[in-house]
């Protein structure tokens, strides 16, 4: 930890500065959402607990699976709200619904094996037109949107857009009002996890939202280690969204983008002996916490729409995609209550402007209330991934900061409380760190 005080002048900073992603549309171009509606996380089913992941969220994404509901018998006549197996869709959704979720459906059909389907376009719109019947928001409005099929990858491209097609058009029969959206998706290739965007193109009145899926990878197999968000050694954590964002640009202009996985693994077990997860390579609690939350606000500046983490809650197995929750069997992490506090905080409140983006150092957004704009708070963190902390001064203000809270990694007002102090020349005086430091701002 270096104490040592960061003294230059915000002029400098910004002479410095370097603005990460290619082909962004500047900030005035994208109407950003308020960060309740674009935080979100996924969910399983009978497993999720509503009532306790709404301290973080509003927005839940499902995991359905449809062979609850046909069995392996594709034409099976659905008699929703009721699954084939006896599971009420009615009593999950419904209780969702009334702790004030939005809903998004994945609806896999990548769990029924393809062969096994009897006709395709016959069974996927009969399929699609009875569940947005009944689930859509013209009837029961217990879901908001429908993905069809989360990562085909096991399906050919042409079998994929004969399913997406066909099962789409059912859903808009059975109720347009209910939102579509794609797969995950990749702006070029399909692969083992997501499908061509060209699968979908010439078909954009069947669907309204493009599913990406992201992780912060710095190295694949047998590692699969993953880096802190503004990482320039990243894969392709921020470029696939961007290049998604860039085909919608150029076909589908009016569709929103939502990033519905990314996310951390922080377990607090050895690794396997043996297997292949033995060489995994996992991150700290506290380093889950950090990056979710600043992964959330680098996406915020981004042209996507939401946002949702990968996952609710895990069993503290040491693997990929084994220790992802925001909780660890239902007991909070430090990351739960760094979202909580993330959502609180900024949940009336929309990406604005990048202030400053300097690598290496800091950085500083702008977010404004929705429906206020003499409020204004500034996110202000150290984009580096080393526990990094210093007694920093922030220039540059366009007003009086009121309040200063930094991201808590416990619960309670006092695990937020950050101190700051007046300076001269529209500066304050504040610890800058890996959690980001929230600073109040009223305007002159």
């Amino acid at each position: 930890m270096s104490a040592r005080p960061i003294l230059r002048t915000l002029a400098t900073l910004i002479a410095s500065a370097c603005v990460l992603g290619t082909g962004l549309a500047a900030a005035e171009e994208i109407r950003h959402p308020a960060m309740r509606d674009f935080i979100g996380i996924c969910g399983h089913t009978i497993g999720f607990k509503p009532e306790l992941y709404k301290q973080v969220c509003r927005l839940v994404r499902d995991y359905h699976p449809m062979g609850w509901d046909l069995g392996d018998d594709s034409d099976y006549k659905t008699t929703f709200p009721m699954a084939r197996n006896q599971v009420s869709w009615k009593d999950i959704y419904g209780s969702w619904r009334k702790s004030g979720f939005d809903t998004d459906v994945s609806l896999m059909f990548e769990g029924i094996k393809q062969k096994s389907w009897k006709d395709i376009p016959r069974d996927a719109f009969a399929y699609g037109q009875a569940f947005a019947t009944y689930f859509g928001p013209s009837a029961n409005h217990l879901v908001d949107a429908v993905e069809i099929g989360n990562e085909p990858g096991n399906w050919d491209d042409a079998s994929y857009r004969v399913m997406f097609e066909n099962m789409a058009k059912g859903v808009r029969a059975g109720d347009p009002k209910l939102r579509i959206v794609t797969c995950a998706a990749d702006a070029v290739k399909s692969g083992g996890y997501m499908k061509a965007l060209s699968c979908v193109k010439g078909l954009e009145d069947l669907y309204d939202v493009i599913n990406v899926h992201t992780y912060a990878m710095v190295e694949n197999w047998p590692t699969w280690r993953r880096s802190f968000p503004e990482d320039a050694k990243l894969l392709d954590y921020l470029t696939r969204p961007q290049a998604i964002i860039d085909w919608r640009n150029a076909n589908a202009p009016k569709k929103e983008i939502w990033i519905t996985e990314f996310g951390y693994d922080s377990t607090t077990k050895p690794n396997l002996k043996t297997g292949d997860f033995k060489n995994w390579v996992g991150v700290t609690d506290t380093q889950m916490a950090q990056w979710l939350v600043r992964s959330f606000l680098v996406f915020s500046k981004m042209a996507i729409d939401r946002a949702y983490i990968y996952f609710f809650d895990d069993k503290d197995e040491p693997q990929l995609h084994g220790s992802s929750g925001l909780t660890r069997n239902f007991q909070p992490k430090p990351a739960f209550y760094a979202v909580g506090h993330l959502y609180r905080t900024l949940g009336d409140y929309r990406f604005s402007k990048v202030v400053l983006e300097q690598a290496g150092e800091r950085r500083i957004y702008e977010y404004q209330h929705v429906s206020d704009p003499k409020k204004v708070i500034w996110a202000v963190w150290s984009p580096t991934g080393v526990q990094r902390s210093e007694d920093g001064i922030v220039t540059g203000l366009p007003g009086e900061v009121v309040k200063a809270e930094r991201m808590p990694l416990a619960t309670g007002e006092e695990a937020a409380a950050a101190t700051f102090t007046a300076k001269p020349n529209h500066a304050v005086g504040v610890t800058i760190s890996e959690s980001p430091v929230f600073l109040w701002i009223q305007l002159h």
